[in-house]
């Protein structure tokens, strides 16, 4: 009841006097507590039916527990999701590293394009993806052991918009020279559960006798326990050299066959000339107005991802969702909500700018501005201090004594230059402000140690009057979070062209605090 929380504060000097009623109250409005969430498994339950989730690579094996729960946890989603809407194109908007991008690509077999506004970001993501190549050799003998146990008729397929059927690689060596060249392209599917090649190709034609499908597979079974393991199916298409047809030793091979195999070799080079990889790493700087044309040039019906987009990259996501016919789909996790630019902080006339809060119609009606100060207390993590990992309060408070440094001392109240993380680097007190004056490009020849230290002791003992503000921050953390993802929430439902749009806590928050997705799907004659 909101009478009985606002009693929490003085009337008068609405100041806080009731810090148990004050929890109280954040716990009531914080987003697990209001009933508007979608769960996890019903998200999937209704997205997936009666398909089998994909096995292979395990993401722990090549990034941070934080990262593997991550991307794990978030890429069979969007699987789930491409699978549903029929598509094999996805977008990953501030990709960073490439961790979910690769991730995508190799264990689902989905074509990913990872864009970020860091060229250092995009390079790395190159390298790191050549260097995971190498990694499948490893996975040889343990894909030998499980190649015994799997069955070679399971061929994984995808559903496409077309209606393809997809061939295994026992049908892919007896198609015809004609049927090859109306083939449009080649990818990488599960000829068992977790292992092998298939092509998009036409169905296979009567001519081909039972007979001669038993001998292919024979052929390709003996070839596949020599040299497919079953990470193939979560490794990028050019990550394994072809199968030279010299390899093959099954006697007398016809005129015909010869030339099917030469076609299937030139095929095969063509489409890896041209799409050398399924997960293209681009640097570009999104905005509300990207044309996504402009950056992809074979832009087709597709889903829009983001692991953490920073500030207002999670609502310009949305914003290009919304706008662009091509994207289905959008699964979208925000973070760093105190760089969100908002329309009513300033109360500047900018009518152009396309702001990051509100989105919504409902709070810009209202002229709604949460503040920078409550932004930042939005980043804090709840479910981190509740099971003990306290904020780090001296570093807080070497922080704020610096801060009283630099405005009496200095005169500097503000700064374009950033500390960053010199704690860490500290060794003492001194130590951390010397080396903060030299980050910020002020003097500390003018501030004896003496003077720094008398600063320290004259606050000293008001660190736990902080750590115990900072707590309160913390409780209210959960509160301004639902404000922000709610505002997004009610943008995706003030559009006439979503079939179903939700939030989902796809995260455990004590890994990973911002553990909250804005999912939409569009009208399927959208």
């Amino acid at each position: 009841d909101d009478d009985i929380f606002s009693s929490a504060f003085c009337e008068n000097s609405e100041k806080l006097i009731n810090v148990h009623l004050f929890a109280l109250a954040a716990k009531y409005y914080s987003l697990s507590n209001l009933g508007v969430c979608t769960p996890l498994e019903d998200v999937l339950e209704a997205l997936k039916g009666d398909s089998e989730g994909a096995t292979g690579m395990k993401p722990d094996e090549f990034m941070n527990n934080k990262k593997s729960h991550e991307v794990q946890v978030m890429s069979e989603l969007v699987d789930n999701i491409a699978n549903y809407c029929g598509i094999k194109q996805v977008i990953d908007i501030g990709s960073g590293k490439g961790y979910l991008s690769s991730f995508l690509s190799m264990q689902y077999n989905l074509k990913v394009y990872g864009i970020d506004s860091s060229s250092s970001n995009t390079n790395g993501a190159h390298e790191r993806n050549r260097k995971l190549k190498k990694h499948w050799r490893a996975y040889q003998s343990r894909g030998r052991e499980n190649l015994k146990s799997q069955s070679l008729e399971k061929a994984n397929d995808r559903p496409v918009k077309s209606e393809i059927k997809c061939k295994t690689i026992s049908e892919e060596l007896l198609n015809n020279a004609n049927s090859l060249q109306n083939q449009d392209q080649v990818i990488i599917q599960g000829v068992a559960p977790s292992c092998g090649f298939t092509e998009m190709a036409t169905p296979t034609t009567s001519t081909e006798t039972e007979a001669d499908l038993v001998t292919g597979t024979q052929s390709h079974e003996t070839k596949l326990s020599e040299d497919v393991p079953a990470i193939l199916d979560v490794l990028p298409a050019d990550a394994v050299e072809d199968f030279s047809p010299s390899h093959y030793n099954c006697g007398e091979i016809c005129e015909e066959e010869k030339i099917q195999r030469k076609t299937t070799s030139l095929k095969t080079k063509a489409r890896k000339s041209s799409e050398s990889n399924l997960y293209f790493p681009l640097t570009s700087f999104i905005t509300a107005e990207t044309e996504l044309n402009d950056i992809i040039t074979d832009l087709e019906d597709c889903m829009m991802v983001g692991l953490h987009t920073c500030g207002d990259l999670a609502a310009n996501t949305l914003r290009i969702f919304t706008a662009k016919p091509e994207i289905k789909a959008v699964c979208s996790v925000g973070c760093c909500y105190h760089l969100l630019s908002e329309q009513f902080e300033n109360q500047e006339e900018c009518h152009d700018q396309v702001w990051g809060f509100p989105m919504c119609q409902y709070l810009k009606d209202k002229g709604w501005c949460c503040g920078r100060n409550a932004r930042m207390s939005a980043c804090l993590a709840l479910e981190r201090v509740a099971v003990g990992q306290m904020l780090p309060t001296e570093s807080l408070f070497y922080r704020a004594v610096l801060q009283v440094i630099i405005e009496e001392i200095y005169g500097v109240t503000k700064s374009d230059r950033h500390v960053g993380k010199t704690y860490s680097k500290s060794s003492s007190f001194i130590d951390y402000v010397r080396r903060s004056l030299k980050k910020l490009e002020l003097d500390d020849s003018k501030l004896p140690d003496s003077c720094i230290m008398d600063y320290y002791e004259k606050y000293k003992h008001r660190m736990n009057e902080l750590e115990a503000f900072n707590m309160l921050k913390v409780v209210l953390a959960p509160c301004i979070e639902v404000l922000i993802l709610l505002d997004r929430l009610c943008y995706l439902k003030e559009q006439k062209n979503i079939a179903w749009s939700g939030l989902v806590k796809l995260f455990d928050p004590v890994k990973s605090p911002r553990c909250y997705a804005v999912i939409a799907l569009k009208n399927q004659s959208c």
